[in-house]
């Protein structure tokens, strides 16, 4: 069923946007941590799309998405008032999310849309939620002001110093959790090398510490098997065990070598869609 697009907004020009879709379906099951299953048109191919916050009385879900490929290209060519072929969801399992106190959630590039919704129902559980954002430089900075309405620390780094302190984001989580020993979890959402140096970075303190996987998925329904992960040896599907997964057990190394493994032949079907769309640059 076609899913119409409410609003859209371009939060990196070119590079990443947010969508606010008419799915009241969708919103009115949606929890942290979930995701959806879209198509952008009845010929493209599905993939999945983490929940950033879902609406319940105005029936809308905000996704955000980062352009990197054909299906993202397409979608991004969408506008307000266009729709979507069809949006599956809500999927997975929800956060596990009860009130124990302090609990920092960390983001890096388009995972701090993501950790936004976990972080906010922390939030409203009654924990004291610290947001650790990190992006390579301030204009790539997502969801600050959305986090810092309801996160009473929101702690920003960037890697040229032009907002909050210069370098990686695990080197602020390492100094938050040096000077409190209090802290019950460490959330992290973001790309790969990031979630598996956030666990480096945790495991000392033996705070629990819970990732949200980003694995390929063809069904998002536990079906084809393609988004399978390895924690501690055992096999297990993102879509369906997961997306959130206990940080200390994921075969990182293994995850990212998936991810990498059709990146030549998703750049020849993204080379080849923009030039007869016309926009090959």
């Amino acid at each position: 069923m076609p899913t119409k697009i409410i609003r859209k907004e371009e939060l990196i020009p070119g590079r990443t946007s947010l969508m606010l879709l008419d799915a009241p379906h969708v919103a009115a099951a949606a929890r942290p941590g979930n995701f959806v299953m879209l198509r952008v048109d009845e010929k493209g191919e599905r993939f999945p799309l983490t929940i950033a916050d879902a609406d319940p009385a105005a029936g809308a879900i905000s996704i955000v998405f980062l352009v990197m490929g054909k299906s993202t290209d397409a979608l991004n060519r969408l506008r307000a008032g266009d729709s979507i072929a069809d949006v599956c969801g809500p999927l997975g399992r929800a956060t596990h999310i009860e009130k124990t106190g302090t609990v920092i959630c960390t983001g890096g590039g388009t995972g701090i849309a993501a950790m936004h919704h976990i972080a906010k129902g922390h939030h409203q559980a009654g924990n004291h939620v610290v947001a650790a954002i990190g992006a390579r430089s301030e204009n790539l900075l997502l969801f600050r002001r959305e986090l810092e309405s309801f996160c009473p620390e929101v702690l920003v780094s960037t890697d040229d110093g032009s907002a909050g302190r210069k370098g990686l984001v695990t080197e602020l989580l390492k100094d938050r959790l040096s000077g409190d020993p209090s802290v019950r979890e460490v959330v992290a959402v973001g790309p790969v090398p990031m979630m598996k140096a956030v666990v480096a970075t945790v495991k000392p303190f033996k705070t629990p510490v819970t990732v949200s996987l980003n694995a390929m998925m063809v069904d998002g329904m536990g079906m084809c098997g393609a988004c399978r992960v390895s924690l501690d040896g055992e096999t297990r599907f993102t879509c369906v065990d997961g997306p959130e997964f206990d940080g200390n057990l994921v075969d990182f190394d293994e995850l990212q070598q998936r991810l990498a493994a059709f990146k030549s032949q998703e750049k020849i079907s993204h080379d080849l869609y923009r030039e007869q769309c016309g926009c090959a640059v």
